[in-house]
């Protein structure tokens, strides 16, 4: 895995850089602001992501360790490739994604070209509670987080015996499959009676 990179720039693009790293030239995916920052010759460091596919590896290069960690959270949402979660990057700083996570504002990731309504409320869903410590850097979960909707079911669920896992994919599954209520209790109902028939994997998942 290429992690990261510290080279200097060879080429500039509007939506990536190339690298020179010993001699060899690495091609890097990322936001705009990085061609508009740099000049060729210029030293640059990377953190980046290597995504294997079939018929291609693309590297996607980030600034900061927050920006990867988000980047990293995003790919992970059902939905959503990387390109998609590069152009989250592109328009919302770590701090207003971590922002409309916890507040459930899914208004902010609608307006990034390549995603839909409803992959804009996945990402808010099944994000939540996971942006405070391991990508914004807080020692603990903040309390914001704490008290978003969907955070508060997963934790519920937690507290009934279901692993983190099958909960927030439980609560994941209820949003998707069409306007989630506006009020805890009514959304655990449902989450609830999405897991009655998946109770073996309790506490396990």
């Amino acid at each position: 895995m290429i992690s990261s990179l510290r080279g200097s720039v060879l080429h500039l693009g509007s939506d990536s850089v190339v690298v020179d790293v010993g001699g060899v030239g690495f091609s890097v995916a990322v936001t705009p602001d990085i061609p508009r920052t740099y000049h060729v010759g210029d030293e640059i460091v990377l953190h980046t992501n290597l995504v294997v596919r079939e018929d291609s590896l693309s590297l996607f290069g980030f600034e900061s360790r927050d920006q990867l960690g988000v980047f990293l959270l995003l790919i992970g949402v059902t939905g959503v490739g990387p390109k998609s979660a590069l152009g989250v990057l592109a328009s919302l700083s770590v701090e207003q994604v971590a922002e409309a996570v916890t507040t459930e504002d899914d208004a902010p990731f609608r307006r990034v070209s390549g995603i839909g309504p409803k992959t804009a409320k996945l990402i808010v869903v099944q994000l939540a509670g996971k942006l405070a410590a391991p990508v914004v850097g807080a020692s603990a979960p903040a309390a914001g987080a704490d008290r978003s909707l969907a955070g508060q079911v997963i934790a519920a669920l937690v507290a009934l015996g279901w692993s983190e896992r099958v909960a927030a994919d439980a609560v994941s599954q209820v949003v998707a499959a069409g306007d989630a209520p506006g009020t805890v209790p009514a959304l655990l109902k449902l989450a609830l009676a999405h897991l009655g028939p998946a109770r073996s994997e309790r506490s396990g998942g």
